[in-house]
């Protein structure tokens, strides 16, 4: 059975990937895409409901986003969001003017009608988050009000005939409490979506698809070890068996004992055609002496890419290479709002394909990385593997600030161990984004015993987050930062000082380089 699809439009709404997730978390498949995206390609598709986004733009002004009427001519629900109930009411024929006073926050609305959208809530007023400056002064013809705010202003609206709903809210966001309800009366209630959107049928249908884009050839998997690559090669395993030859390129950035865990589970335990590279000696000579972060970072990616080639050319009949692209990096490829700055590079694959003469194969590029991970579980992989920490492809060579070398890996690779270490005993493993141990290029006066000594400064740095798109540091109880102290400290030579971040992102990046 084929699954039901929504359509969200992005208008450029800081809140659109959590429309998306809030759907994802009904098992409901959805889709982002462009506004502007060809309405008979969008129509093509069949999508059992629409939702529009909320987004920056003023409807009133010249250049503002517009929307389809062939789109509303469709006959599935369609479900406007802020700026999306706005440019809907436009487009039928409604007034939109500016506040008097922009709304940004929480709010209450009273509700006037409790049926669908409003349906299965307590109480005449319900909390709301409100970020808009303009509203709706009359809705469209055929639209009913279903709530107001406290000084009447217009807070939804619905056209039962024609199947449209739209708030001035964002019940996307936490912030409104009903919010999931509301989402899930107008998709489950109203829409009759099923639902049925479920690890176990992503996983039934991705092998299809790798099985009808391969064929018969043999696909190329780097393996790094990390959740997305990880559940990628056991997806392609799934579905072509010993055609898939996964490459573990060891760069000698890897964290205390990888390498090893990565080849026992994965050739030993596993079975895996696994081809192990140690090219560690490689990648420390191309980064002697260089302190850069950019350039490190650039140096990896390159010298990864030569040596993948290089691999890949003694694997024959190979036409595919996989990749664990994920659904946060298609969105943002289709963003409306422009490409994002680079902030950094990132060390991947890019630029093998036109090198190699290779197809690329994306089996997780409609997930997020919470939907990774229940794909992985219903592949049966280990715990161990699902819930491990994201770990940045220029390894630790990025939490080394400076020049790096041997010794310094070792310093920082024996620091990182103790951190996680901890991290797990005390229970904080799952509730951690993600955790590591930062090399300064500080040294600081300490005393061990009766001698002086002049060592390095360690930062640790442990982050909560959905996605790592934005991150905030986590409390760590101080007991356990002071066991994390005091075993580096003592167990590892070369550290008298030990440090924690408590910086957010934004500003500050989860990783310091």
């Amino acid at each position: 059975m084929a699954h039901q699809t929504v359509l969200i439009l992005d208008y450029g709404s800081q809140y659109t990937q959590l429309i998306a997730r809030r759907v994802r978390e009904l098992s409901i498949y959805c889709e982002i895409v462009p506004f502007d995206a060809d309405p008979a390609g969008l129509a093509a598709r069949k999508p059992t409901a629409i939702i529009l986004s909320g987004g920056p733009s003023s409807v009133t002004a010249e250049d503002a986003p517009a929307l389809s009427p062939a789109l509303l001519e469709l006959g599935v629900p369609v479900l406007g969001i802020c700026y999306g109930l706005q440019v809907v009411t436009r487009t039928l024929g409604g007034e939109v003017d500016k506040a008097r006073l922009r709304e940004y926050g929480r709010a209450e609305i009273q509700i006037v009608d409790r049926g669908d959208l409003f349906a299965g809530i307590d109480g005449p007023r319900t909390q709301v988050w409100m970020s808009h400056g303009d509203h709706v002064e009359r809705p469209a013809p055929g639209f009913d009000v279903l709530a107001r705010t406290g000084d009447g202003v217009i807070a939804a609206v619905a056209d039962r005939t024609r199947r449209i709903w739209g708030v001035q809210f964002h019940p996307e966001v936490v912030h409104t409490p009903a919010g999931g309800r509301m989402l899930r009366n107008f998709l489950v209630e109203t829409a009759g979506l099923r639902g049925d959107w479920t690890p176990a049928s992503f996983v039934h249908d991705a092998i299809d698809r790798i099985q009808a884009q391969v064929g018969d050839a043999r696909v190329i998997c780097g393996l790094s070890g990390g959740v997305d690559s990880a559940v990628a090669a056991a997806l392609l395993h799934a579905a072509i068996g010993d055609r898939l030859t996964c490459v573990f390129v060891d760069n000698g950035l890897l964290r205390l004992h990888e390498a090893e865990q990565v080849v026992e589970l994965f050739s030993g335990r596993f079975g895996y055609d696994l081809r192990h590279v140690d090219a560690s000696d490689r990648f420390l000579s191309e980064l002697a002496g260089v302190t850069d972060p950019e350039t490190k970072r650039k140096i990896i990616g390159r010298v990864f890419v030569e040596v993948f080639e290089d691999v890949a050319k003694t694997i024959d009949g190979a036409r595919f290479l996989a990749q664990g692209t994920l659904y946060p990096d298609v969105i943002e490829s289709v963003s409306v709002r422009g490409p994002a700055a680079v902030i950094k590079s990132h060390h991947n694959v890019g630029g093998l394909p036109e090198r190699m003469d290779l197809e690329i194969c994306e089996p997780l590029r409609e997930l997020f990385k919470d939907e990774v991970r229940k794909a992985g579980l219903e592949l049966g992989l280990p715990e161990e593997v699902i819930w491990r920490h994201p770990f940045p492809g220029p390894g630790l060579a990025i939490r080394i600030l400076g020049a790096i070398d041997r010794d310094r890996l070792d310093v920082l690779r024996r620091a990182d161990h103790i951190l996680r270490e901890e991290i797990r005993t005390a229970g904080l493993h799952r509730a951690i984004w993600q955790a590591g141990a930062v090399l300064l290029p500080v040294r600081s006066v300490g005393v061990m015993g009766d001698d002086r000594t002049y060592e390095n400064v360690c930062a640790l740095r442990a982050v909560s987050s959905l996605d790592g798109m934005t991150a905030d540091w986590y409390p760590i109880p101080y007991e356990v930062l002071g066991r994390m102290s005091t075993r580096i400290i003592n167990e590892v030579n070369g550290i008298n000082r030990v440090v924690y971040d408590i910086s957010s992102k934004p500003p500050a990046t989860i990783e310091w380089e």
